[in-house]
């Protein structure tokens, strides 16, 4: 969660206003202190946060990949890899196992 934010952040980070980023900065350092700890309530508490804090973050970053033609959703990556699939050649082929200790016999 936290890596996936920083690597969105770092992406979309112009994009988005000032207050939101630190928002979503200090959502990220207080999880990272949670974790270092060990109190599983603080941690689901600041997860969260971080999730609330990234969320209008992800929608940006949702909509600009989708402006620059990039896949949105799974349905529109999974139409691509059926294509990219349907123009390779696949061959079938049977074949039988052979046991190596009957083999010597």
């Amino acid at each position: 969660m936290v890596h996936a934010t920083e690597k969105s952040l770092k992406d979309i980070g112009d994009d988005i206003e000032d207050s939101e980023k630190t928002a979503i900065e200090t959502a990220i350092q207080e999880l990272k202190e949670a974790m270092a700890g060990d109190d599983k309530e603080a941690i689901e508490t600041k997860t969260t946060a971080l999730t609330d804090a990234s969320s209008k973050m992800s929608e940006r970053l949702y909509a600009k990949k989708s402006s620059e033609g990039q896949p949105a959703d799974a349905e529109s990556a999974a139409q691509d890899s059926a294509q990219d699939s349907a123009e390779e050649e696949v061959v079938d082929a049977e074949f039988e196992e052979v046991d190596e200790s009957e083999k010597d016999k």
